[in-house]
């Protein structure tokens, strides 16, 4: 579900392929230093560090507790004890918001805003390795019918799920079945998460014993099937040797005897002639 979210938001700029969930605790220097907690906190297959936070009431200071929440994925990255050239990997912060954000520098009309350093003379970008990407779920007030992207259905889902009663049809994707699964079970009381929990333990007993079986069964069903395949290759055999005798007749004692003519029968394993002689 993040990649799928992640890649929505920023829309072909970052492919995000791969995450790794990291510790979202976090303390300063010393062990005085209080402790920060991030929502989520993941790692990109190229090192890049994502914080992703959802914040429902206002903070007057939201900006600096991003900008301060930054420093953690910065700082850590610097080995310990060891020579560094002080290179980093690029720190996304990413912030869903349930309130409006009151910033002179954003768009008033706009629900995502993208914060980078950059040279205020030339509006263009300093240093590309820290983002800030503010989404203000507040201002976000699309209809089902209107949504358009991924991205936006994602947006309505995050914004709405809480009163939604049914699934609706809009949001279908394959990509929103965890979703609305885990707001199914977030709903549960603990009598009703007890039940879950032990519904799908025997649902695993159940299909653990049914794959366990299938298995045994496929190991038996070859080993008969080669029984039942070799006796009836020997039946063959027989019924075609016999086929294929031919009497002589010998000029001692007036009897018959039988000439076995191995050629003229079809190539059989060699394991076999014996068992086909009579």
């Amino acid at each position: 579900m993040l990649i799928c979210f992640l890649n929505s938001l920023f829309n072909g700029r970052q492919v995000v392929k791969d995450v790794s969930y990291l510790n979202p605790e976090h303390v300063g220097d010393g062990y005085t230093d209080r402790k920060d907690i991030f929502d989520v906190y993941c790692e990109g297959e190229n090192g890049e560090k994502f914080i992703v936070e959802m914040q429902n009431a206002y903070q007057a200071y939201f900006k600096d507790r991003s900008l301060f929440y930054s420093t953690f994925p910065i700082r850590e990255q610097a080995p310990k004890g060891n020579d560094w050239d002080f290179k980093i990997n690029h720190v996304y912060t990413v912030a869903l918001l349930n309130f409006n954000m009151y910033e002179d520098a954003f768009d008033k009309e706009k629900t995502r805003h993208h914060v980078q350093l950059c040279n205020t003379a030339t509006h263009k970008i300093s240093y590309d390795k820290q983002e800030f990407i503010y989404v203000v779920l507040a201002k976000f007030n699309k209809t089902l019918g209107e949504l358009e992207t991924l991205y936006e259905k994602w947006l309505y889902a995050l914004k709405n799920l809480y009163k939604l009663t049914q699934r609706p049809k809009e949001l279908c994707d394959k990509v929103f079945d965890r979703l609305f699964e885990e707001a199914e079970i977030a709903k549960f009381t603990p009598q009703e998460m007890r039940e879950y929990e032990a519904s799908k333990m025997a649902y695993r007993d159940i299909k653990n014993c049914i794959d366990t079986a299938k298995q045994e069964g496929l190991a038996e069903g070859i080993e008969l099937g080669r029984k039942i395949c070799m006796a009836k290759g020997m039946e063959k055999g027989r019924v075609e040797q016999k086929a294929n005798m031919r009497p002589t007749q010998k000029q001692h004692n007036d009897c018959w005897q039988w000439d076995f003519l191995p050629n003229r029968l079809p190539k059989l394993p060699s394991c076999l002639w014996k068992s086909l002689r009579i």
